[in-house]
């Protein structure tokens, strides 16, 4: 999973959306999920993402999200191997999500679905 941080969320959606054609969701606190529908029935060939307005820590930029089974374990982990907490974990309905920047100064975010 990817997402787009911008100031100007609603602007850099309606932008993406004109330019590519990719699906944008109604915002949910400030984030627009995208679908980018490019395979068959059967086969996705792209990865979804989203456009957030972008967090004082990050406000411009493209993010990566990687999708783990505990949260709480890769934090744990990835603090263990020099990462840093940006944004502890927050809840969110259908998912747990934390951000952090690796021991080279990558930002990542980590995602747990529920």
């Amino acid at each position: 999973m990817w997402q787009l941080n911008s100031q100007e969320p609603e602007k850099a959606a309606e932008f993406y959306s004109n330019v590519f054609g990719w699906k944008i969701s109604v915002p949910q606190w400030d984030y627009w999920a995208v679908s980018i529908d490019k395979g068959t029935e059967n086969e996705q060939t792209a990865i979804n993402g989203g456009i957030s307005k972008g967090p004082n820590d990050y406000p411009h930029g493209t993010r990566i999200q990687i999708e783990v089974d505990s949260i709480n374990d890769a934090i744990s982990k990835v603090t263990d191997n020099g990462a840093k907490v940006v944004r502890d974990k927050m809840e969110f309905d259908e998912f747990f999500l934390a951000y952090l920047v690796d021991s080279t100064g990558i930002g990542f975010g980590l995602i747990q679905k529920k």
